[in-house]
């Protein structure tokens, strides 16, 4: 036979949370909740009536004088009926001394708690502790129980909504290394295509540097032998600018061989770069790739911006080119763009500038060791390259934004090119990426390749 509810126990009211889909953000506030309180000068007998007309409640928050003291789960208090001496206890002992028997754990979160962090955190108690409710505080300091059957559901639903966004991402990631092969391949034909006739240029100028230097002496020859020429040939030397044309043509030669050699290393320098990397990493030598990469981007220097390079001794680097290139252009770009948009800054309000240097970006390379982290193992020798800018630097919220974008559990909707880098250097090389910026100093970008 059920008791009397107690008047002093307001019955349990559930909050249906949102009605809105759940998403990877959702938080514990979008979960359906029960307000159950009761203070612990109650016995539990009392309680057990409400357990009785509630089966869903999954437990009891209790208080003393208004205050949180803990929770009591329906599992544990009515666990006292099968044990010696239970019913007893049950009826005339209050929650007080009950909850001192059966004191457990309890895992207490805000309701701003992501769903599935909170998920993590349920995972991490012991497994007697794994179907008891979860406590949850209000924003206005109120506390809640959350029973793990709905928890787990909604965790199953994200997980399947996470599921299908990380295959939709893999699909559209491979249609888009698809493009960019198909892109390579593109740029490496239209190149190819370039390169022979720059190479029969490169190779006739020789010969016709040679012939012409043939043809002047036979002239001089003539003109030594025949001091006495008709009025016609001086006529037309005059009409072509004979001593004129003489003087001028080592000069155009010298031109066209030198904006020959530059189309050449310009073509090279795209082959390079839309190089389709094989399965296996070869030795590259990092220098040269560093060269076409700034060859690339010269016009978007604009003759504004030094490049200054300080080299190292470095040994070739077992890595896949063509992705080290699209790092080396990514960061650089960054760096490009930011002095860019700071030499613009300053042009359009000069009065609140200071004498600053000139743009310049430094770019140094060298091998460094690193002390081992386990006993007894060698040190670890990595090749270095900064790439620094001396612009106005980053705020400490754009640098975390950016090292957040690095960040798997982030899952940002779209990729920057620095996160694509970051993955690329750790994912693909085993390296680092390191980041360092400071106000009013400039931006300084470290990639760590392990060398093998």
């Amino acid at each position: 036979m059920l008791q009397e509810f107690s008047s002093s126990i307001l019955p349990p009211v559930l909050s249906f949370g949102s009605d809105r889909d759940l998403g990877l953000e959702s938080t514990l506030q979008e979960l359906p909740m029960y307000d159950f309180h009761v203070e612990i000068s109650c016995t539990g007998a009392e309680v057990a009536n409400y357990f009785e007309k509630y089966p869903l409640l999954p437990g009891a928050i209790l208080m003393e004088d208004g205050k949180f003291i803990g929770m009591i789960s329906r599992r544990r208090l009515l666990e006292f009926l099968i044990r010696p001496h239970g019913q007893e206890l049950f009826n005339q002992e209050n929650l007080g001394v009950l909850y001192n028997y059966a004191r457990t754990a309890i895992l207490l979160l805000p309701d701003t708690t992501s769903i599935l962090a909170a998920m993590q955190q349920t995972l991490r108690r012991s497994p007697e502790l794994l179907a008891e409710p979860i406590v949850v505080q209000t924003v206005a300091n109120t506390y809640k129980l959350l029973d793990m059957h709905d928890l787990n559901l909604a965790s199953w639903q994200i997980q399947g909504i996470e599921t299908q966004v990380r295959y939709e991402r893999s699909q559209a990631q491979m249609i888009q290394n698809d493009k960019m092969a198909n892109l390579g391949r593109l740029v490496d034909g239209v190149a190819h295509e370039i390169l022979d006739p720059v190479g029969f240029i490169w190779g006739n100028l020789t010969y016709v540097s040679n012939y012409s230097q043939d043809l002047l002496k036979l002239i001089a020859a003539y003109e030594q032998g025949l001091p006495h020429t008709s009025e016609a040939i001086n006529q037309l030397k005059e009409e072509i600018e004979f001593d004129f044309l003489e003087q001028d043509l080592s000069k155009v030669l010298t031109s066209i061989r030198t904006g020959a050699e530059r189309l050449k290393k310009l073509v090279t320098s795209l082959q390079n770069f839309c190089h389709i990397d094989e399965i296996y990493p070869k030795p590259v030598d990092l220098h040269a790739c560093l060269d076409n990469i700034i060859l690339l981007i010269k016009s978007r220097l604009k003759g504004e911006i030094e490049i200054i390079k300080n080299y190292g001794k470095l040994p070739p680097v077992s890595c896949f080119m063509g992705q080290l290139n699209q790092v080396f252009m990514n960061i650089l770009i960054q760096a490009t763009d930011t002095l860019l948009d700071e030499a613009a800054r300053q042009q359009l309000h000069p009065e609140s500038t200071k004498t600053a240097d000139k743009p310049r970006i430094k770019i140094t390379t060298l091998v460094i060791s690193q002390e081992a982290t386990r006993p007894n193992a060698p040190d670890s020798r990595w090749v270095s390259i900064c790439i620094a800018d001396n612009g106005s630097g980053m705020s400490h919220a754009s640098q975390q934004q950016i090292l957040e974008s690095f960040s798997v559990e982030k899952r940002a909707d779209k990729e920057t090119s620095l996160a694509v880098s970051y993955r690329i250097i750790t994912a693909r090389h085993g390296g680092k990426l390191n980041l360092n910026s400071q106000l009013g100093i400039g931006t300084e970008f470290e990639i760590l390749l392990p060398l093998v």
